[in-house]
C-alpha cells in the first residue's frame, strides 16, 4: 500500500504534523513544573488545551468540507505553532499559558480527519480497512516517537526547547501535507445533514460519548506518570514509561491488523473498552518500576484496536456527506475525554495523591464501558431490524 502514489508522503507528513499530539502534554507539564507551577494549574492548562482542540477540530473540518484542505491547513498551522512557542517563551505567566494553549488547541490542523477523507481516493474502497489499520500504526508511531523525542530534547536542552519543537513539527508536517496534490485537489461531497451534520445519527452520538468517557485515563496518564517518576526512581523519568506504553500501543496496532475478526465491531468495542479501563486501574497500584512498565505496556496495547473499531463504526454510522466532520467529532470527543482526565487527575493528585488520581480516572473509564454497552444493544437491535 505504501507503494501507491502519494500514500507515503501523506502518511509521513501526517505523522510528523501530528507528533505534537503525543508530545505537548508531557512537554507542557515538564516546562511548567520546571518553573514551579503546581499540578492543579497544570491540569487546568492541559484541560484548556484539549477542550480547545475539541472545539476547533469540528469547526475547522466543516470549513475544510466547504473550502477544501489547503487554505484551512495553511492558516491554522502557523497560528497553532506560534501560540505554543509563546507559551514556551513565558511559562511563568499564567495568562500567557492559558491563552497560548487555547489558541494552540483551537488552531490545531485537523490532519487526522483530513487523511481519512483522502484514503478512499488513494487506496479505493476495497483497501479502506487496510488503510485504517495503516493509519492506526502511524498513530502508534506518533505515540512511540513523541515521548522519546521529549526525553532526548530534555536531556540535551530543556523542557522549554521540547515545547518549541512541538510547534516546529506541527508547521513542517502540515506544510508538506497541505502542499501535496491529493490534499490540494480534494473537495467535500454535498451534504443535506443540516446544522447538526453527523450528529444527526443517534447511534454515532452514543458511540462518541462512550469513547469520550472510556479514554479519560489517556489524558491523565502524563500527570500520573510524571508524579510517579518524582516519587520513584525511574531511569529516563516519565518519558520512558510513556514510551513503553506507546510501544504497547504499536504492538496492539500490528496485532489487530493481522487478525480477521468475526465478532461484530459493536461487540468488540465493549470488550476492548473494558480491557482498557481495567489496565488503567492497575496503574493505581503504583507497582515497582519493572511491573509498572508491564502495566503501561498492556494499557497501551488495548487502545489501537479500540480506535480501529471506532473508525469502522464512524464510517458506517455517519450520514452521507459528513464523513470528514464525523471523524473530526471522533477526534474531538477523544480530546474532551482526555481533557476531563487531565483536569481530574491534576486536582485529585494535589489533594489526595498519585494513587487516588490513577484509581479515579480508571474508574471513570467504566462509565464509558456502560455507555458502549447501551450502544451495543441499540446497534444489535438495528441490525436485526434491518435483516428482518
Amino acid at each position: 500500500m505504501l507503494r501507491l502514489p502519494a500514500v507515503t508522503r501523506l502518511l509521513c507528513a501526517a505523522v510528523v504534523g501530528r507528533l505534537p499530539t503525543s508530545m505537548v502534554a508531557l512537554a507542557l507539564t515538564l516546562t511548567l513544573r520546571e518553573n514551579g507551577i503546581g499540578y492543579q494549574f497544570i491540569g487546568l492548562a492541559l484541560a484548556v488545551l484539549t477542550v480547545s482542540q475539541a472545539v476547533g477540530g469540528p469547526a475547522l473540518s466543516r470549513l475544510i468540507d466547504r473550502r477544501g484542505q489547503t487554505t484551512v491547513l495553511s492558516v491554522s498551522a502557523p497560528v497553532s505553532s506560534l501560540a505554543i512557542i509563546a507559551v514556551a517563551a513565558a511559562p511563568d505567566n499564567r495568562a500567557v499559558v492559558l491563552i497560548g494553549v487555547a489558541l494552540c488547541g483551537l488552531a490545531t490542523p485537523p490532519l487526522e480527519p483530513c487523511l481519512r477523507a483522502l484514503w478512499p481516493g488513494l487506496v479505493g474502497e476495497k483497501n479502506l480497512q487496510r488503510a485504517y489499520s495503516l493509519d492506526s500504526v502511524g498513530q502508534e508511531v506518533i505515540f512511540v516517537t513523541g515521548p522519546l523525542l521529549i526525553a532526548l530534547t530534555v536531556a540535551v536542552a530543556s523542557p522549554g526547547v521540547a515545547l518549541v519543537l512541538t510547534g516546529v513539527l506541527c508547521l513542517a508536517g502540515t506544510a508538506v501535507f497541505a502542499s501535496s496534490p491529493p490534499s490540494r485537489q480534494w473537495r467535500g461531497a454535498a451534504s443535506n445533514a443540516g446544522l447538526l451534520g453527523p450528529l444527526r445519527s443517534p447511534l454515532l452520538v452514543l458511540m462518541l460519548v462512550g469513547i469520550a468517557a472510556t479514554v479519560i485515563p489517556i489524558g491523565a496518564v502524563s500527570i500520573i506518570l510524571v508524579s510517579y517518576a518524582e516519587q520513584t526512581e525511574v531511569w529516563g523519568g516519565a518519558s520512558v514509561l510513556l514510551g513503553i506504553s506507546a510501544v504497547g500501543a504499536f504492538t496492539g496496532a500490528l496485532t489487530n491488523g493481522r487478525i480477521e475478526w468475526k465478532t461484530p465491531a459493536a461487540t468488540r468495542i465493549v470488550v476492548f473498552s473494558a480491557c482498557l479501563g481495567t489496565s488503567y486501574l492497575l496503574v493505581g497500584t503504583l507497582a515497582p518500576v519493572w511491573m509498572m512498565a508491564v502495566i503501561v505496556f498492556v494499557a497501551g496495547f488495548f487502545l489501537p484496536p479500540l480506535l480501529v473499531i471506532a473508525f469502522t463504526l464512524t464510517d458506517e454510522l455517519a450520514p452521507t456527506g459528513t464523513i470528514v466532520e464525523a471523524f473530526a467529532w471522533l477526534v474531538t470527543l477523544f480530546a474532551v475525554g482526555s481533557g476531563i482526565g487531565a483536569a481530574v487527575a491534576g486536582a485529585v493528585r494535589d489533594t489526595a495523591g498519585t494513587r487516588a488520581a490513577a484509581l479515579t480516572v480508571g474508574g471513570l473509564a467504566f462509565l464509558g464501558v456502560a455507555v458502549l454497552a447501551v450502544f451495543w444493544i441499540a446497534h444489535t437491535s438495528r441490525v436485526k431490524v434491518a435483516v428482518s
